[in-house]
């Protein structure tokens, strides 16, 4: 079988799952349904799963970049000028990592 879509550490078990009936668009059912065609999930119901998981991490993406904003435009000019200079000297340090430990 090919690997699962399913985010690492998540597992959709019986024991937690709640039964959905419900009516859905043809192009959706045929994206769910070519899902597991290509073996990328074992069945429809875990099809639901990983697209749900997948908008589910869109919006908290989203979020996460509406509050970082947020954050930054409420800061001083001087505390926002020390963020940079942080940020600065991170990225410059992160330069220095040898990240394939040659």
């Amino acid at each position: 079988m090919g690997q699962a879509m399913r985010p690492t550490g998540t597992s959709f078990s019986r024991r937690r799952r709640r039964k959905l009936s419900t009516t859905i668009s043809a192009e959706t059912h045929a994206y769910l349904r070519n899902l597991v065609r290509t073996q990328r999930v074992r069945n429809m119901a875990e099809a639901v799963d990983v697209a749900v998981t997948g908008m589910r991490r869109a919006e908290n993406r989203a979020r996460l970049e509406r509050d970082t904003a947020a954050y930054f435009e409420g800061l001083s000019p001087e505390v926002l000028r020390e963020e940079q200079l942080l940020g600065d000297a991170l990225s410059r340090m992160a330069g220095e990592i040898d990240f394939d430990a040659e």
